[in-house]
């Protein structure tokens, strides 16, 4: 275990004692030289690979196989085949996108001359030189820039999803080392912390010279930055690769598997105790009947050489019988499951709504193996930067001296929508204009060409009060670098209204006035930090008069204000509720006068408050507070951070569906917050939001604590019986908290969630985040993203999806069960290792409550189906077993024994058999069954027991329909209805998202359902064999004949079969297709055409040792006692399935039958849809307030050292109830996850 880390410059091999990792990254799983060991271990972990490998082995084995060994191992194969090549690919790409990274270029300083050099060799101590937006290739000390003194600008949109530029310094000493032949003498040792995760966190030392310099974040360059307006910069390689904080925070590519698999995986299991049951009945009847009967045959009827006893003809009859039967889980199965997971994917692939048409990017199922988990999701995490929003600031509206700003009314004095508005505001009349920039009202432009001085004011503010750098790189072409989007959106709203900031210098700010510069001298910054929640610029005009500018949130600037201004205090107040109201985000302007004489008092004691060795943030800030008071109220303003197209409204219809939507960003508090009430996560009719903002551990669980008894005491204010006891158990305070009334959110920030996350304290983080509507995470790091899924995922039952766009989030995309990558402005590192990916945040809806609802409901009915005909199928032998002797031979093992008792039957017999024995061994197999009858009569009655023994050791089928069942007759159907299958439209799925719970709750395939399939499948083989079994055995034939014999008896079994599971399968069918009518109808033809192919005269000339049966099924088919069985069976097989699924439709439906009746019903009618009213949102004031730069900005202005060289929602849905079915079904539920005999590591459930 690294304990700390020593880089020295410009030493390879003194670095290399150490043995750090390379800069090589690797996220593939195999190389050619393992990828078929480690596949195939892999693959045979899965317990139905495992027993169809154990099956094979019993096949080769000849002295107990009834079935040819190919019927296992060509399905077994093509398996194993398909598999690995889907694996094989995922991991090609994986390669690539390896080999794309580990290949780019640096240039790396090697013995004094820099060299370009692949990042996968780049070591730890080279020297790196960057340039102007290229990626950092590992974590790197800067060293010197092309920026004075040492700086340069960094965007970090691949490590916290934040857009914005961030700015690095190097320490002083190394500032000046530009000159390649001095960096190329540089020897500097740097001992820091060993490898973490930490990305806001670095502390270290550099050695150099016989001194020593402190180290921190502010230093270091990590991987995954990008410079931006840097022309160039060096660094010194502290961590390479796997130890780089980007790599450190990735997590684990995890292998992902449905809960359908990992319940297949159980029932498998008990599937193969049940054969073992089955065999050891068999084997056990076996040795009794060869004890008891068959030792009176043994002259006619040996036993094998192998055999010497009746135990071990029953040893030997159990392998037989557990291969017989081992149809019950057919490998066929998981072919068909991989057919259907992959025909659901290209439909996702494929589904044209799902198209972005803007960025000409389709949706993509990037994995085939987790489309029915889409259909069972309870728990959303979400990224807001790009997910949510489109991280673009827009000046929407303003409050100026108690007058609004940005509505426009028609004539009529109503407002206006935006399809209605005019043309925008005209800013041709400002050369310096952003031609982007819109805005709607023409009043306030015209307030300020009539120069009312409120208006000025409030636009000189914007463009003073800030810490935007301006570049122009032609004359008239201004780009300003903010460090956050609003500030960027502000200066250029004041830009356009004719305050154009210009420039700015150490000392001074120059700004346009309506065409004419003006420079405002600047005396002081007094920076935003997360307490004060506010910044102010002192500056002083060419008329020397000196003022403050100050803009913050309103909860903090409307305490400092002016008394005499209340009047305008009330205006712009409830402006500032409607501006709330609409999810903007907003901030309260003011200003100040001071005279000389106060400044330059107030800033001799800032300045030794700033020199101040102890408690010198706690002076600065009493400093601070003391000027910024007493303000001059000017008004407020009103940004929009853009949502993307169709946020709210899928918010609001998951949220209807009973998916819990969490926010996990690296973004600030109010950030977070206003753009949860921008998408109607958060509401002002939630009963409280709870915030917490604790820095200790004792602080977060109080705040917790309280949460949850407020919960908990509002439910008991209410009527709901529940009063608050500290001593309640985790599990019975987690079910009281389920109940509580109202409607609450949860607001935590990182430094707090550090704390909640621990072990002792992760419980009561989950129970109060659990109990609120909305849960929403702020300033959190990708490691603490994946926590809060894992987090989850541990103590839920619950299908948890994670969706983002930014590198930030790959380490939360693979925790998640589902990961869900966007395809937006932060790199492609989030789409490669999701699941699925697409371009915009609403197509989630679609995808869960379409195609995730719709594969979940094929694949459960498609597991059903195949669990019921495939037990219908195998009972069948079991029941045949006591009718035969308990034998599990195949015919040509029966044959051959009942050859071997002839000939002792001629040496025991004397001359009388010779005849005999000739004339059977001249006949065919054929001609035994269907020959003449009166030959066979005679041979019957003088061999009764040897032609018995023909009988009794047979299967009830011949190898070739056991073979052919579920590869061809059976298979089409089922994987047709599997593909295409739905029981209510696309838009009804969308009109009612209560269709949802089902796959929440595990409803379509548990293992109850499991258990009906089955004893359904064992009532249909009880029919199946003894309906048949008893008219056979009185039946004649049309000449009065005996009708019974073996292979007629096979056929109207096995003809009973098909046509009994091909009407089942229709009744299963909820959406015919023509493919559904082709594919059944289909399959029952190819049955028949089989079958008499296979009792045909020319299959027989051609091997006549494999089709002996001439003419059995033409003879038997042509019958009509024959067909009244078959009708028959399928009838008493079928009534009670369409009897019981009656009832249940008429007395007890669920939502997708009233949906399915409704719909009916709409049609007839043809009535027209309900539309959904826009109701507007009141409420009360909050604070809409957010600045997303850093603290210290300002200083590094100030100080000049940054300075160049050279110049839709939705208001309201109406939640539909769900059935009463589904509520009972989800108490049930969560009451039995939270009962106290769990204990803490059973999971909880809410």
């Amino acid at each position: 275990m690294e304990e700390e880390r020593r880089a020295r410059a410009n030493d390879r091999e003194y670095n290399e004692k150490f043995q750090y990792a390379s800069n090589c990254i690797k996220t593939s799983k195999y190389n050619i030289l393992t990828f078929l060991p480690v596949n195939l271990f892999e693959q045979f972990q899965e317990v139905a690979n495992t027993y169809f490998l154990f099956l094979l082995i019993l096949q080769l084995i000849p002295q107990i196989s009834s079935l040819s060994w190919f019927t296992t191992i060509v399905p077994l194969v093509l398996v194993l085949t398909i598999t690995a090549v889907k694996d094989a690919t995922d991991d090609y790409f994986r390669h690539q996108s390896d080999n794309q990274v580990n290949n780019r270029h640096s240039q790396v300083l090697i013995s004094g001359v820099l060299q370009q050099e692949q990042w996968m060799n780049v070591c730890v101590g080279d020297i790196i030189k960057l340039e102007n937006n290229q990626f950092v290739a590992a974590d790197l000390l800067l060293l010197s820039s092309s920026e004075p003194h040492g700086l340069c600008y960094i965007e970090t949109a691949e490590l916290d999803g934040e857009t914005n530029m961030k700015v690095r310094q190097a320490i002083p000493v190394t500032s000046e080392l530009g000159d390649i032949s001095q960096l190329a003498k540089f020897d500097g040792e740097v001992i820091c912390e060993p490898p973490n995760n930490k990305l806001d966190k670095f502390s270290g030392t550099l050695y150099w010279k016989e001194s020593k310099f402190p180290l921190s974040n502010q230093n270091m360059l990590l991987r995954g930055c990008v410079l931006r307006n840097t022309e160039w910069c060096f660094g010194l390689v502290i961590f390479a690769g796997p130890d780089t904080k980007l790599m450190q925070n990735s997590g684990r590519t995890k292998f992902k598997r449905t809960s359908i698999d990992r319940l297949m995986n159980t029932l498998v299991l008990w599937i193969f105790g049940f054969l073992v049951c089955m065999g050891v009945i068999l084997a056990i009847g076996n040795a009794i009947w060869e004890h008891e009967v068959g030792t009176r045959f043994q002259v006619y009827l040996p036993w094998d050489e192998a055999v010497d006893s009746a135990f071990f003809s029953g040893f030997l009859s159990f392998w037989s019988y557990i291969i017989i039967l081992n149809t019950v889980v057919p490998i066929s199965l998981y072919v068909s499951v991989e057919v259907i997971r992959l025909g659901h994917s290209y439909f996702i692939n494929w589904d044209k709504k799902m198209f972005c048409m803007k960025k000409r990017t389709p949706a993509e199922a990037r994995t085939t193996t987790l489309n029915e988990e889409l259909g069972q999701v309870e728990y959303i995490f979400s990224d807001k930067t790009g997910t949510l929003t489109q991280n673009i600031m827009v000046f929407n509206k303003c409050s100026i001296n108690g007058r609004s700003y940005g509505d426009v009314f028609d004539v009529l004095g109503h407002k206006a929508e935006l399809g209605e508005r005019p043309e925008p505001v005209d800013f041709s009349f400002n050369p310096l204009a952003d031609k982007k920039f819109l805005f709607w009202d023409p009043s306030l432009l015209e307030a300020v060409k009539m120069g009312d001085p409120h208006t000025h004011e409030f636009f000189r503010l914007l463009s003073l009060c800030h810490t935007v750098m301006s570049e122009e790189k032609s004359e008239g072409e201004l780009y300003y670098k903010a460090q956050s989007p609003d500030e960027g959106a502000l200066v250029t709203a004041a830009r356009n209204f004719g305050f154009v900031f210009r420039s700015r210098t150490p000392k001074t700010i120059t700004v346009h006035e309506l065409g004419t510069a003006v420079t405002y001298q600047l005396l002081a910054i007094l920076d935003f930090n997360n307490i004060r929640k506010r910044m102010s610029v002192i500056v002083r005009n060419p008329e020397g008069k000196i003022r403050l500018y100050c803009k913050g949130a309103d909860t903090i600037l409307l305490d400092r204000l002016h008394p005499p201004t209340q009047e305008l205090l009330n205006s712009t107040t409830d402006h500032l509720n409607e501006y709330a109201g609409d999810g903007l985000r907003t901030l309260v302007l003011a200003y100040r006068d001071l005279d000389e004489e106060y400044y330059e008092e107030w800033a001799r004691r800032r300045l030794q408050a700033s020199l101040a060795q102890d408690s010198r943030e706690d002076r600065l800030a009493s400093i601070y507070e003391e000027v910024e008071s007493d303000m001059m109220l000017l008004g407020a303003t009103a940004i929009e951070d853009k949502l993307q197209q169709g946020v709210p409204e899928t918010i609001a219809l998951l949220t209807l569906a009973n998916i819990k939507i969490w926010v996990l960003t690296g973004d600030k508090q109010e950030t977070a917050v206003n753009i949860g009430y921008s998408c109607k996560m958060l509401t002002d009719d939630m009963t409280e939001v709870f915030i917490v903002t604790g820095h200790t551990v004792l602080e977060v669980r109080e705040e917790l604590r309280k949460a949850r008894k407020k919960m908990v005491d509002s439910s008991h204010a209410v009527g709901n019986g529940f009063a608050y006891q500290g001593n309640l158990s985790s599990s019975k305070l987690t079910s009281v908290l389920e109940a509580v009334a109202g409607e609450y959110a949860l607001v935590i920030n990182g430094h707090s969630l550090a704390h909640a996350l621990e072990a002792d304290m992760e419980l009561e983080f989950l129970e109060t985040a659990c109990a609120c509507k909305a849960v929403i995470c702020c300033r959190v790091t990708p490691l603490q993203k994946a926590q809060v899924v894992e987090l989850v995922k541990k103590y839920k039952k619950a299908v948890t999806l994670a969706i983002g766009d930014g590198a930030n989030d790959v380490s939360m995309i693979k925790t998640a069960h589902i990961g869900v990558g966007i395809s937006g402005q932060e790199g492609i590192q989030a789409v490669l290792a999701s699941d699925y990916s697409f371009s915009q945040f609403k197509f989630l809806q679609r995808l869960l409550l379409v195609h995730g609802r719709w594969s979940y409901l094929r694949m459960c009915k498609f597991l059903c189906y195949f669990f019921y005909k495939n037990f219908a199928f195998t009972m069948v032998h079991f029941w045949f077993g006591f009718f035969c002797g308990f034998s599990a031979q195949n015919p040509c093992r029966s044959r051959q024994r009942w050859e071997v008792g002839m000939e002792d039957c001629v040496e025991a017999r004397g001359p009388a058999w010779p005849t005999v024995a000739e004339t059977v061994s001249r006949s065919s197999w054929a001609s035994l069954a269907y020959g003449d009858r009166d030959r066979v009569s005679k041979l019957v009655a003088s061999l009764a027991y040897v032609g018995r023994d023909c009988v009794l050791n047979k299967t009830v089928y011949d190898q070739y329909f056991i073979t052919l069942y579920n590869i061809v007759y059976t298979s089409l159907p089922v994987l047709a209805m599997g593909v295409f299958d739905q029981d209510v439209p696309e838009q009804r799925s969308m009109e009612y998202p209560k269709l949802y719970e089902p796959g929440q709750l595990n409803l379509l395939f548990n293992k109850r359902e499991f258990f009906i399939c089955i004893a359904q499948g064992i009532y249909t083989s009880v029919l199946m064999f003894f309906i048949p079994y008893g008219v056979f055995a009185e039946a004649t034939r049309d000449d009065g004949t005996q009708l019974a014999d073996y292979q007629s008896f096979a056929v109207t079994v096995a003809t009973s079969l098909v046509i009994v599971v091909s009407v089942q399968i229709g009744l299963d069918t909820g959406y015919w297709t023509a493919i559904n009518h082709f594919f059944i109808w289909g399959s029952l033809a190819v049955y028949f055409a089989i079958l008499f192919a296979m009792h045909s005269n020319g299959l027989f000339d051609m091997f006549p040792n494999q089709f002996r049966f001439v003419g059995n099924a033409q003879n038997t088919l042509a019958q009509p006692t024959v067909w009244l069985t078959i009708v028959l069976t399928t009838a008493v097989c079928i009534m009670p399935v369409v009897a019981f699924r009656f009832l249940r439709l008429s007395l007890k439906p669920d939502l997708s039958d009233t949906v399915r009746y409704t719909q009916l019903v709409r049609k007839k009618q043809k009535a027209q849809h309900r539309c959904m009213r826009r109701v507007g949102r009141t409420g009360s004031r909050r604070s809409g307030y957010a600045f997303s730069h850093q603290e210290g900005f300002g200083e590094l202005i100030m100080s000049g050292k940054n300075m160049r060289l050279s110049s839709l929602a939705l208001s309201s849905f109406s939640t539909r109830s769900s059935s009463s079915w589904i509520e009972s079904l989800r108490r049930k539920k969560s009451d039995s996850a939270n009962s106290p005999s769990g204990g803490a590591e059973k999971p909880l459930k809410g």
